[in-house]
């Protein structure tokens, strides 16, 4: 069974957000004292949370489904619905957040960092926090918004200031066994680590994190072995440290051969050519180790590196090898301590940004995009005509109506807000104008949806109108459609 997991797939589902409530206020001699609609509550969020106490993603690993609960509906006498519980997620530290087409998110690093994996929906407005001037009584209210859904990639990279790498049984375990409080699996037969391990070290005033690298073998840049799948956990390292099996008994391997196996593999890698090595010849406790290293230790050193001869298991030479990591540490902390703090750069929307797109397709329908008219869309009650007029009403001040027409559309044309499961099909009535508030009409009701011209294209409503119904208007006290006063206005 797996104890260790660095990398899964998350299927986030935030709570949606409650609906808006329609109600009017009744109390004794004020049966209809007016809109009283409570908003729906937030939807919960989830939220991934930098936790030390968590060094894996095993949990996600068995339960990649997480889901926030949703908000509540509104009430009456001014009630607002309860807000959705927020699902905190915890998450090691080093956690890499990207989504689907491999774009970091976020990079969390340090205890108690915050990413919100995805966003609650809105409440939606009950009829008291929608009335107005204009609208004094709406017998409408807003839906609440769904919760955002996303499937993000989660990837562990530890966070250690050195990375203990080389060959399978070198005496990496061993090493950060006898330099730190960690206690990694240990054998006397040939065996490879199958998770990383991290251990603190203490060299005089500095302290460090120190982490051993499964071992990589020739051709893990091309997915053989483990070392591939965890380079990823020392690409945070300060320093890397080659451990070099001085005592093998393997005939065909000496020191140095195994060094340039393990610098073509990180070639390959790529990022860590510019890392500090440290070589670190081990066994030397063994006759023959101590002979190898010997032979070997002028080889390394003419190529420009500090190299130690230590023994994991007699503790020869580790207070040296200790120390030589820790000025590589301070020097680096200094160096990140003296940069520049990069400035956030701030990029306003355009003015002239209308904050949708209208798309002209081949096959004569039209498509509207734009985080407004879609959230708008999600909001409306389709049930209700006088909330479809209110929605009318925002898209027309919107300017969704002019850019229509601009692109060429005419009575009767497909129409599509959004796109996916979630959009909204309609054929488009260039007669629905804003405006809605200022007509009258029984409450819960659109005079532009009921009227008998509705759904209908007029180029000249007057020339269309038979003397039996202009008659019918005189009667009804509507003004003669064929005044010469009405015609100048037009």
């Amino acid at each position: 069974m797996a104890s260790f997991v660095d990398r899964v797939t998350l299927h986030a589902s935030a709570g949606s957000g409650g609906d808006g409530c329609s109600s009017v206020h009744r109390e004794k001699f004020k049966p209809l004292g007016g809109p009283d609609g409570g908003t729906g509550g937030r939807g919960g969020d989830i939220i991934l949370v930098v936790d030390q106490g968590t060094t894996t993603l095993l949990d996600f690993h068995h339960s990649p489904h997480r889901k926030a609960t949703n908000g509540k509906l509104g009430y009456g006498d001014w009630c607002n619905g309860a807000e959705g519980k927020d699902l905190i997620l915890s998450v090691p530290n080093g956690t890499v957040v990207k989504d689907l087409a491999g774009n970091v998110l976020a990079d969390l690093v340090g205890e108690g960092t915050r990413f919100i994996a995805a966003q609650g929906g809105k409440g939606g407005l009950g009829n008291a926090a929608l009335a107005s001037s204009k609208r004094r009584a709406p017998g409408f209210a807003l839906k609440g918004e769904p919760g955002e859904e996303r499937t993000l990639n989660l990837e562990l990279k530890s966070v250690a200031d050195i990375g203990l790498i080389g060959f399978p049984s070198a005496g990496k375990s061993s090493l950060i066994a006898a330099i730190s409080a960690a206690k990694p699996k240990i054998a006397d037969y040939p065996f490879t680590t199958l998770a990383p391990n991290l251990g603190v070290v203490q060299a005089g005033s500095t302290r460090f994190t120190v982490a051993d690298v499964p071992g990589l073998i020739p051709g893990a840049s091309e997915g053989k072995g483990l070392g591939l799948e965890f380079l990823r956990h020392v690409e945070r390292c300060a320093a890397l440290v080659h451990v070099l099996d001085c005592g093998t008994l393997e005939t065909d391997r000496d020191p140095v051969k195994d060094f340039d196996i393990i610098e073509e593999e990180l070639s390959h890698y790529g990022g860590l050519s510019e890392r500090p090595r440290i070589i670190a010849l081990n066994k030397v406790d063994l006759p023959d180790g101590k002979a190898m290293a010997d032979m070997v230790q002028p080889i390394f050193e003419e190529r420009g590196y500090d190299v130690y001869q230590i023994s994991a298991a007699s503790h020869i030479g580790l207070t040296e090898i200790n120390y030589a990591m820790a000025r590589i540490i301070q020097e680096q902390r200094k160096a990140e301590a003296a940069e520049v703090k990069t400035r956030i750069v701030l990029r306003p929307v355009a003015v002239n940004d209308s904050g949708f797109t209208v798309t002209a397709n081949e096959d004569g329908t039209f498509t509207v995009l734009g985080e407004k008219p879609v959230r708008w869309v999600r909001q409306t009650d389709f049930g209700n005509a006088e909330a479809i007029g209110y929605l009318a009403d925002r898209l027309a001040s919107l300017g969704v109506e002019k850019e229509l027409f601009k692109k060429g559309a005419v009575a009767g044309s497909e129409v599509q807000i959004g796109e996916g499961d979630n959009a909204v099909i309609f054929d488009w009535e260039p007669t629905i104008e804003a405006g809605a508030e200022l007509l009258a009409g029984p409450r819960g009701t659109d005079v532009r949806v009921e009227s008998p011209w509705a759904g209908r294209y007029i180029e000249d409503p007057v020339d269309q109108l038979s003397d039996d119904e202009i008659a019918l208007q005189w009667e009804n006290n509507i003004s003669n459609p064929r005044d010469p006063q009405v015609e100048d206005s037009k």
